[in-house]
């Protein structure tokens, strides 16, 4: 989301219940992890700022590869008084200029599904962590058709911003199935649990080995 209207638009959508069911799931499974964190993909940051609101000793790197949504998560963090505990990075995956084996855990919500390659998130998750550390992912499952795909944005989106709505069927459209993700994570060698956990949601989780 390279795009100044695209990133307002996301910013303005009202994705509350699944932000706070993400940090809610990450928080109760996990609750020996929560010191260093990377986010992977972190968009507005709201993920960012409920994980600190939930987790008062965790400190955040929160890391997205769109500078224009990157810039308003950085406006969030300063509203909310969040710097000194959660830092951005602006970069790509693969390639993070980020330290090996720091983190105590590695999370990623919605990011799976707007990668090409969705094999680097996975390389990327497993160079990140330590051992031992937690992963916690979520991302949308695709559903069986575009008019299913449609149903689903017309159904929780139907008032938002016809730019998030349009974004919204697309990333439902490239998502992939449980199926698909337990095939990618056999091939990256990565031990975890994927298993769907809403109407458009799958949760990917466990410890790196």
């Amino acid at each position: 989301m390279d795009d100044d209207a695209q990133a307002r638009a996301y910013a303005k959508a009202d994705f509350s219940v699944s932000n706070q069911m993400f940090v809610d799931g990450f928080v109760r499974d996990y609750p020996t992890h929560l010191g260093t964190i990377v986010d992977l993909g972190c968009g507005p940051g709201d993920i960012d700022i409920r994980l600190a609101h939930a987790a008062p000793y965790a400190n955040v790197t929160a890391v997205d590869g769109s500078r224009p949504m990157l810039a308003i998560a950085e406006r969030a963090l300063r509203a909310a008084g969040l710097e000194s505990r959660i830092a951005t990075l602006n970069g790509m995956l693969p390639g993070l200029p980020l330290e090996a084996h720091a983190f105590d855990a590695v999370l990623s919500k919605d990011l799976l599904h707007h990668l090409p390659d969705p094999g680097v998130l996975w390389s990327e998750i497993g160079r990140l962590g330590r051992d031992g550390a937690a992963v916690y992912v979520m991302d949308l499952v695709r559903p069986a058709t575009r008019d299913a795909a449609q149903h689903i944005v017309d159904t929780v989106a139907p008032h938002e911003d016809p730019i998030l709505r349009e974004d919204f069927l697309k990333s439902l459209c490239a998502a992939f199935t449980v199926d698909e993700v337990a095939d990618q994570l056999r091939t990256a060698g990565l031990d975890l649990r994927v298993a769907q956990v809403s109407d458009r949601h799958m949760s990917i989780k466990g410890l790196l080995k």
